[in-house]
């Protein structure tokens, strides 16, 4: 993220936080595998656009389209 950052012209960087414990799987700061610690923290000072998985996605997986009443 940090090389597509510091290129020129118009960049997008974004991080997935996979929250949804229900659905996937979640990786935070608090386990031992997959913690987000300094990626959370570089996005949140670089102002990178960070998506929640289980706040912002209402689908994860394509079968679940019929659970999700879309």
């Amino acid at each position: 993220m940090e090389w597509t950052a510091a290129g020129s012209g118009v960049r997008f960087v974004g991080l997935l936080h996979h929250t949804d414990t229900e659905r996937e799987w979640a990786y935070d700061r608090g386990l031992k595998v997959g913690r987000l610690d300094k990626a959370l923290e570089l996005a949140r000072v670089q102002d990178w656009t960070i998506v929640d998985m289980a706040a912002d996605w209402s689908i994860v997986f394509p079968f679940q389209r019929d659970t999700a009443g879309t």
